[in-house]
């Protein structure tokens, strides 16, 4: 099997406010549920026209492909056949990715990136707050027919890896500390909100193998998110009797350092020989990438108070960059975290880091800082 290096193309299909806060004007919704409750459907598709038609594009497509890279990993809503009004499908947009792929000599993995009711409780699940989806049997059915159609729709495509089935169902402890729990617009929606349990989703990954693998040959892949559980799963996989089924997980280090008030390198290379170890373990049973990751660091910020600090701050992602990407190289691949953060390319090395995030186009195998 080849070794995944790509990178993902978030908040194309699947909106993430801080990412593209211009389609939220207007209106003080915080994730995409909201937004399509909040405007009008003939605003809402205005603007969604507007940003799914210019975000990504064909050029795109050439540029990954011409840094050396074999995948893009491309997160699509449960709503992406637009099947559940008010939301407004995308699938023609996917079409349209194929194509792009196959012409540039891509793979696609396609992500289900929100299911109804939310499987985490994150802006990028769709609905901020609230996480009971695996409750409501008739939606987890649903979400089964998505997916079904889904693999019916590119199973013969040249271009389809392989599909991942859900995207971070979230496990009690990143549920309990995540900053968005308990953060509802709507209390009485968020009612019955909890953590997806380990029982729930092994059993849901079984019927969603079966489901995909009528339709998808053995040489596509089927992709399982760990659900932040990566050193559980042993060989439930190979028990259950599973082909050419691949673990990912996401890894960040900023996420370790909202627990850890040491930002210096050595605490990073602490969590890097960490998670080589999980990553080692977990791949005695089943191949693993790392589906997410960044330079994002909180070092690198220390350099951003002089004009002159900029080229230490470059150096603090390079460094960051370079230690994750040695033990990633030990996996099955990995993906960068997002291909862009806005549309405009030309944004203030500053402004984009005031954000909270790494510099705009250092997604390039995690090294090319422009």
């Amino acid at each position: 099997m080849e070794k995944i290096i790509g990178t993902n193309l978030g908040n194309w299909l699947v909106l993430e406010k801080w990412m593209s806060p211009y389609i939220f004007e207007g209106t003080d919704a915080e994730d995409e549920v909201w937004l399509t409750r909040l405007l009008s459907h003939e605003e809402l598709k205005k603007r969604l026209k507007r940003h799914r038609d210019t975000y990504v594009t064909e050029e795109d497509f050439a540029t990954i492909a011409s840094h050396g890279m074999n995948l893009v990993r491309i997160p699509v809503p449960y709503f992406i056949f637009g099947d559940r009004p008010p939301f407004i499908g995308c699938v023609e947009y996917l079409d349209k990715a194929f194509e792009w792929a196959q012409k540039h000599k891509l793979k696609v993995l396609i992500d289900l990136h929100t299911v109804p009711g939310s499987q985490n409780g994150y802006d990028n699940g769709g609905l901020t707050g609230v996480c009971k989806w695996y409750k409501n049997k008739e939606e987890v059915h649903f979400v089964l027919t998505v997916l079904e159609r889904l693999a019916k729709r590119y199973a013969q495509h040249p271009a389809l890896y392989g599909i991942e089935v859900l995207n971070e169902p979230i496990s009690f402890s990143v549920y309990m500390t995540a900053p968005s729990t308990g953060k509802a617009r709507d209390r009485e929606e968020a009612k019955g909100s909890g953590y997806v349990p380990m029982s729930f989703l092994k059993t849901f990954y079984e019927e969603a193998y079966l489901v995909l693998r009528k339709h998808l040959s053995e040489e596509k892949a089927i992709v399982f998110h760990d659900g932040f559980r990566l050193g559980r799963w042993g060989n439930f996989f190979r028990k259950k009797e599973m082909q050419n089924v691949i673990l990912d997980t996401h890894i960040y280090i900023f996420a370790m350092e909202n627990f850890v008030p040491f930002h210096a390198k050595w605490v990073y290379r602490l969590y890097m020989a960490a998670n080589r170890r999980l990553l080692k373990r977990a791949g005695r049973h089943i191949p693993v990438v790392v589906g997410e990751w960044c330079i994002a660091n909180r070092r690198s910020q220390k350099f951003l108070k002089g004009p002159g600090d900029k080229e230490k701050c470059r150096q603090t992602f390079r460094e960051a960059a370079s230690m994750q990407k040695k033990v990633w190289d030990e996996t099955a691949g990995h993906i960068y975290w997002n291909y862009q953060l806005y549309r405009d390319r030309e944004a203030p090395f500053e402004e984009i880091w005031k954000n909270g995030w790494d510099l705009n186009r250092c997604w390039m195998n995690g090294w090319m800082i422009e």
